[in-house]
Formats: structure tokens, sequence, C-alpha cells
């Protein structure tokens, strides 16, 4: 770096030092012995002014390779500072190019990390789902099977009660023939009486010469009442069976009505669970679709991030080499300088 406050006396101390060691007092080499140390342009101007006060012939014998040499060291200087200047520019421009590069970075880290964190919340969400949808299953299974267990007791008491229906009809019908016979033997009883009476007035002598005869068959027609009325008593307690029967396939029939009553509030309990079902299943097709979603997106910041990353890189390389070649060109320009610097002057 230039040094400020450089003095014009140690420009020319160490002219002449150079001088003295016999060597051309260019503006580099004065540079040099002053430390690499103050501006070129000033350096340039004080050698000049040391020069012309030297004297004027000495000014018009200043030879030509002397000439060339100074108007190299400018072109060098010039040559030196346009480049400072291009590479400070181009460091300048590739430092906001990194941070622009390192702001998107950072911004497609968070939203990548937003997505992440969404599509973390999604899974869990699906998962949830999922086990719902799984509970919601089981629970239609269940009542499903039940279900179909109530409506199988429904056809087994159906069945049953047909059956007693049928039987309760036949008790029915054999009462029916037992009240009919009964009274059909009463009325042949008062008929039959109707009629012994009538022949008792005109066969009294008949009826006292059969009367043995007739209190066998009056004993013998005893027995058969009795044996009717048993026959009766029994038909009598067939049929309060029967009408037992007959209330308890009643009360079996209200406990069906109600076991049925019970089934169809479980069908519809299924009726209602089924939209539900069918809306968790549409739900988890939007959930998946939404997580198909995700991961492209999160794909594609992710090849963007690396789009990015090379970029970077490849705008590294470029200053890399860039600075690499401006080393080179001082190099050259310091080698091409050497020999002319160690030339003696040629005015001594």
């Amino acid at each position: 770096m230039a040094r400020t406050g450089l003095y014009k006396s140690e420009v020319e101390k160490a002219r002449n030092t150079l001088i003295a060691q016999g060597r051309h007092p260019s503006v580099d080499a004065v540079r040099i012995v002053l430390g690499n140390t103050g501006s070129k342009t000033t350096i340039h101007k004080y050698l000049k002014e040391l020069e012309e006060e030297g004297g004027g012939n000495a000014g018009s014998k200043v030879p030509i390779s002397e000439a060339l040499q100074n108007l190299v060291a400018q072109l060098a200087t010039q040559l030196e500072s346009e480049a400072d200047n291009r590479i400070a520019e181009m460091a300048a421009q590739c430092t906001e190019k990194d941070h622009l590069h390192a702001a998107e970075i950072a911004e497609l880290r968070a939203s990548n990390a937003q997505t992440k964190e969404k599509l973390d919340l999604t899974i869990a969400a699906i998962k949830q789902e999922i086990a719902s949808h799984e509970q919601t299953r089981e629970a239609l299974q269940t009542e499903s099977m039940a279900h179909h267990t109530l409506a199988q007791q429904v056809i087994d008491l159906r069945e049953r009660l047909a059956e007693n229906e049928v039987h309760r009809q036949s008790l029915e019908e054999k009462h029916q023939h037992a009240r009919d016979a009964l009274e059909h033997y009463r009325m042949s009883v008062k008929e039959q009486r109707d009629q012994d009476i009538r022949r008792h007035e005109q066969q009294v002598q008949q009826l006292q010469a059969e009367q043995r005869q007739l209190q066998q068959s009056l004993i013998n027609k005893q027995n058969e009442i009795t044996r009717l009325n048993q026959d009766g008593a029994r038909w009598v307690a067939e049929i309060a069976q029967a009408q037992k029967n007959i209330y308890e396939e009643q009360t079996s029939y209200r406990k069906l009505n109600s076991q049925v009553e019970a089934l169809r509030v479980i069908e519809q309990r299924a009726k209602l669970l089924e939209p539900q079902l069918n809306e968790k299943d549409v739900l988890i097709e939007e959930l998946k679709t939404r997580l198909t979603d995700f991961s492209s997106r999160n794909t594609e910041h992710q090849q963007h991030l690396r789009q990015i990353e090379l970029e970077l890189n490849a705008a590294k390389a470029k200053i890399d080499a860039q600075e690499m070649m401006m080393v080179e060109l001082k190099n050259l320009l310091r080698e091409r300088m050497k020999p002319e610097d160690t030339e003696p002057h040629l005015g001594k």
C-alpha cells in the first residue's frame, strides 16, 4: 500500500543510493529501496523534478531506453491499478453474488425445513387417519357380525314362531273337534232321552221287561260319559297348555320385536358410519396427494439448491482463475522489468 507523507528528500536519497550502486533509479527500484512504500505516481513525480533540477542538459541527454522504461513503468502502474480495480470490482461482485446465493440458500433451507415440518405433520395426520380408519373399519366389522348374528336369530325365532303357530292351530283344531264331538254327543243323548221318554210312555211294559238291560246300558252310557268327560278334561288341559304356549310364544315374539328394533338401530348406525368411512377414505386420498405434492416440491427445492451450489462453485473457480491470471501478469511484468532495473545508467 502507498505510504502517506512521502517526502521528496526520501525519494532523492533512494535515487542517489541506486546511482551509487550503478543501478538505474526507476520508479519500482526507488519504491523497493523505500521499503515498497509510497505511491508510484508520487515517486515518478519526484524523480522527474529531481532530473529537472539536475539541469536541462541532463534532461536532454536522457537515453531513449530510460524513456521507454519510464513509459513501461507508467503503463505497468496503470495496468496494475486497473487490474487491482478490476479485481476489487470482481471481488465485490462475487461477494455480492455470494451474499445473494447465501441468502437464497438460507431461504431455500428455511423453505425446505418448513416443507419437511409440513410433511412430518401430514405424515402424522395420515397415520392418525389410518388408525382411525382401521378402528372405524373394525367397529363396522363388529357391527356387521352382530347384525348377521341377530339376523340369524331373527330367522330362527321366526321359524320357531311359525312352528308354534302351526302347533297352536293344530291344538285349536283338536279342541274344536273335541267340542264338536261333545256337543254332538250331548245332542245325541238329548234326542235319545226324548225318544226314550216317548217310548217310555208307549212301552212302559217293555221298559219294565228291559229294565235290567237298560240299567246295564245306562251304566255303559255312564262309563262312556265318564270317559268322554275325562277326554274333555284332558282336552281342556291341553287347550290350557296350548294357551300357555301361545302366551310364551307371544312373549318371545315381543322379545323378538325388541331385538328386531335393536337390529334396526344397528343398521341405521351402520348406514351412518358408511358415509363417515367414505369421507375418511376421501380425506386419506387427499392427504396422499398432498404428500406426493410436498415430496415433488422438496425434490425441486433440492435440485435448485444443488444448481445454485454448482453456480457458486463455478463463480469461485472463475474468480480464482482470474486472480491467478493477474498474479501471473504481475510476475511477467516484474520479470520484464528486472533486466532494465539492473542495467547501469547510460548517462553516467
